[in-house]
């Protein structure tokens, strides 16, 4: 069985007076997929910036290779191995994409086969023939495609994917499943945000249902289609 990778237990965080998670837990093994999946507001990206140190929990636990890291700063997660495709995508406006890219590489822990900008083109051609243009001029297609590849060139052990698909048209979205498939056959451990939920499915090891800040369900993609309804009460609108 792979080792823990990430452990999260029983983390609660609020915005100020303002509570969103309620003793979240959940954990990802070396190598495996897990999403997070729910409507809007039910905390799945402050999950996330919990995880990342861009909130500092009120209680609870987020543990990489059993170290604590919770309320740590981002830079010191980052080290730690987690890349993150945030919400928005965020790439750099006024860098190119060749820029953005570089800007952030590395291999702190020393993966045999690092991501390069030429691996990194190879996933994505879009980006090479779009090298020299800013951030700020890409489509919304390409700044993804150029967010998932600017975590990629950190070399994560875990990379996170807030919103993986949002908003993109249905050509690029095939493109970006593909190109989680690949990182999946590599054995990248992944924790996913989507609202497509099929691709998630075909994609994924384990699932995780948030609801009003409490996880309400987990398991594996089998036990998921055996349970509709589950995803009726928890995601259907």
């Amino acid at each position: 069985m792979a080792a823990d990778l990430l452990q999260v237990e029983g983390i609660e965080t609020a915005y100020g007076t303002s509570q969103v998670l309620f003793g979240v837990s959940l954990t990802v093994r070396a190598g495996e997929v897990t999403t997070l999946i729910g409507r809007n507001g039910m905390g799945k990206t402050t999950t996330v910036k919990t995880i990342m140190g861009m909130l500092a929990p009120k209680a609870g636990r987020v543990l990489v290779d059993g170290v604590e890291l919770q309320g740590r700063p981002s830079y010191v997660v980052a080290r730690a191995g987690l890349g993150l495709v945030p919400e928005g995508r965020q790439v750099f406006p006024n860098l190119t994409v060749r820029e953005n890219l570089v800007a952030t590489a590395g291999n702190r822990h020393g993966v045999a086969q690092p991501w390069t900008l030429q691996t990194v083109y190879e996933m994505f051609p879009r980006l090479q023939e779009r090298e020299r243009n800013l951030g700020s001029n890409l489509s919304g297609g390409e700044q993804q495609m150029l967010a998932i590849g600017r975590a990629l060139m950190t070399n994560p052990r875990l990379l996170i994917l807030d919103e993986a698909t949002e908003g993109l048209a249905p050509l690029v979205r095939l493109e970006i499943w593909k190109g989680l498939q690949r990182l999946r056959e590599s054995g990248l451990a992944m924790i996913v945000i989507d609202k497509n939920i099929a691709p998630l499915m075909r994609l994924a090891d384990r699932h995780v249902i948030l609801e009003k800040g409490r996880v309400v369900w987990q398991g594996d993609s089998e036990a998921l289609r055996a349970a509709p309804e589950v995803l009726h009460q928890y995601v259907g609108v």
